[in-house]
């Protein structure tokens, strides 16, 4: 995630990222721009169609269809941005049960042994549900007094959870919890596997196929046949306006394509990694 000062906004206007989506597409911004030099070549110089020309009527149907896509965009990015920001509270709620976790048990818990148990297994879910989201292979770890030798072919955050609640349930056993404390250390580990379940839910749940290439197909044929009827009254200046109108409504789409899968490397996804690191530092603190 590019992390920037929003009231300096001048200079990121003339500054280019890797993630501008000009740079994904200029050369489809170039084919355009031919595209829109044919037509206007062969209307004006080849044919030498006038203005009583029914071409020039297509303009009526642009601006109707303009409103239309506007909001179509505009619903498009919002449910994409819900989906990033919906991401982002996920993991925000992730890091304050990890710290709510954390302060519990450093004041229940009275032994080294238990406590150094915690401190290395709780950053470890966050870790591991970043790793997971993101699809990354986790190598074997071992920690001191944890040994998180995890089976790679199931679901590794389960596992993790799993022995969590088995290190609480075993305290309880052995006497140094209560059954009131059981409880309470039991419904932070179950919002760890909530948290889980709805960050899988935005990962594998992507906006439905038919709406996404419908809006692709509906900006395409819009913009193919912006040249025809402005060809007459912006001559060859159509080439740079229909150029500017496909870069504004494609670079909506691919926006809202990049933020809809929040938890991926692109540079506007979440950084959770960055957030796992976080989380390990203030259990380390906690306990």
């Amino acid at each position: 995630m590019i992390s920037y000062n929003p009231k300096i906004w001048f200079t990121y206007i003339i500054r280019f990222q890797k993630s501008d989506t000009i740079r994904e597409l200029l050369p489809v911004l170039f084919l355009i721009a031919f595209y829109s030099g044919i037509v206007a070549y062969l209307e004006i110089e080849y044919f030498k169609l006038t203005e009583t020309s029914p071409l020039k009527n297509l303009s009526v149907i642009h601006t109707t269809l303009g409103f239309v896509i506007s909001l179509l965009l505009a619903y498009r990015i919002n449910s994409a941005y819900d989906r990033w920001w919906e991401g982002r509270k996920l993991w925000g709620a992730l890091v304050n049960n990890s710290r709510n976790l954390a302060i519990k048990l450093s004041v229940i818990l009275k032994e080294e042994k238990d406590l150094a148990y915690f401190r290395k297994l709780i950053p470890s879910y966050a870790s591991m549900l970043n790793k997971h989201l993101k699809d990354e292979e986790t190598s074997m770890q071992l920690f001191d007094h944890v040994d998180l030798d995890l089976d790679l072919h199931k679901h590794r955050p389960n596992q993790i959870a799993k022995m969590l609640f088995q290190k609480i349930n075993d305290l309880y056993v052995s006497k140094k919890i209560t059954g009131d404390q059981l409880i309470v250390l039991n419904n932070e580990i179950q919002s760890f596997t909530d948290i889980c379940g709805a960050c899988e839910r935005i990962k594998n749940t992507p906006i439905p196929y038919s709406y996404s290439t419908f809006i692709k197909k509906f900006i395409l044929f819009f913009v193919l046949t912006l040249p025809f009827p402005y060809a007459f009254t912006l001559g060859y200046y159509v080439i740079p306006v229909v150029t500017f109108i496909f870069f504004v409504l494609a670079s909506i789409e691919l926006i809202s394509e990049e933020i809809e899968e929040p938890f991926g490397y692109d540079d506007n996804d979440l950084p959770t990694t960055k957030i796992s690191e976080n989380i390990k530092k203030h259990v380390e603190e906690l306990i």
